[in-house]
């Protein structure tokens, strides 16, 4: 039977804003062969048709630049939830946490992390600053502005180095070059995301060892992942690069696999699930997130990144790790907009009783 809901699915449409994706220069690309925008639009239909299973109405709405049409249909729906999968506006990823503040002032629950933790998790460097205050590891670092001058000096970290844009997602500008071990490689590489993405670079201390992924369901870990990447050849860091999740004719793609559960020792799990549940907790998260961890050959785990809002889609990490703890894709989609249908409930309840 299905539950009285409206919901109302808000995503972004795909929109391209930079010449490259993948952070290697054009000669080396193959974005031709890009699943990202196609993926989405095929896990967006299939999403709809699930959440129609389960509630009496389903739409989406488009987000753009155009603030008072969202308005508008945000309004005209009046939406019981708002399942938010807005990532970004016209492809600019700092106006992720707007939205959520949106549908806050308009007064319609949604599902999903609040503005403070869309915003602080978005800014890597200030992710780490928050994970530090609360005595959480993370990589040593630091940002530089696009076309920064810096010298050796400069760079108190010990090399090999990872650089990544400080404020975009899904692998966007992550390839092999982005794991230097000189600081000429390090200069050339930074040379090369400041022309193509004209944002602030964050430098991290790179961690040998193992990758970890703790998907995190209504304050549980569910089980861990690991990527396994077996079969790349030796000369490529061990890393997720945007080619692994979205270029299906890459070395990566093919040879960046994910585990789940990972094989971990009793202590060393009890061990992943406590600092991923403390960075959960410290970064402000709500209903579901994903903690990237790398365990260091000395078994110390570092949190790499706290991603709020983390893709839910059939063949994601999240829903494997679902599965995993026996929550199907269907039960997935209705869990995480249950949550936000208990926040309106508790909500109208204590309207009403004034």
């Amino acid at each position: 039977m299905k539950i009285e809901s409206k919901i109302l699915i808000c995503f972004n449409a795909p929109v391209s804003i930079f010449s490259v994706y993948n952070g290697k220069p054009l000669k080396d690309n193959n974005s031709e062969d890009d699943l990202s925008e196609k993926s989405f639009l095929k896990e967006l239909n299939n999403v709809k048709r699930t959440l129609k299973k389960h509630f009496t109405q389903v739409e989406t709405l488009a987000i753009d630049r155009d603030v008072q049409k969202t308005i508008n249909g945000i309004n005209s729906f009046s939406p019981d939830v708002i399942f938010n999968f807005v990532e970004s506006v016209e492809g600019v990823t700092s106006f992720e946490y707007c939205l959520a503040g949106l549908f806050e002032l308009l007064g319609f629950e949604y599902t999903g992390c609040r503005p403070i933790s869309l915003g602080n998790c978005l800014d890597k460097a200030r992710t780490k600053e928050i994970l530090r205050s609360f005595g959480i590891k993370t990589p040593n670092f630091i940002k530089l502005k696009p076309n920064e001058r810096f010298s050796k000096k400069d760079i108190s970290l010990s090399f090999p180095i990872i650089l990544k844009l400080l404020t975009e997602d899904a692998s966007i500008g992550v390839s092999e070059f982005s794991v230097v071990n000189t600081f000429t490689e390090l200069r050339k590489h930074f040379k090369f995301l400041s022309e193509i993405y004209i944002q602030e670079i964050i430098l991290e201390e790179y961690i040998e060892g193992r990758e970890l992924n703790v998907a995190i369901l209504d304050g549980k870990p569910l089980p861990v992942s690991e990527i396994d990447f077996t079969g790349l050849p030796a000369k490529l860091p061990k890393i997720v690069t945007y080619d692994g999740k979205w270029i299906e004719s890459s070395i990566y793609y093919n040879h960046t696999k994910p585990i789940c559960p990972a094989n971990l020792s009793k202590r060393t799990l009890n061990k992943i699930n406590k600092v991923a549940m403390s960075a959960f907790k410290a970064l402000e998260c709500r209903d579901y997130a994903r903690i990237d961890i790398r365990l260091s050959s000395n078994g110390i785990p570092f949190v790499i990144e706290v991603n709020p809002n983390p893709d839910v889609s059939t063949d994601s990490g999240f829903a494997r790790a679902a599965l995993e703890d026996g929550v199907n894709h269907s039960e997935l989609l209705l869990a995480i907009a249950n949550f936000a249908l208990k926040r309106k409930l508790i909500h109208d309840t204590q309207v009403k009783a004034g």
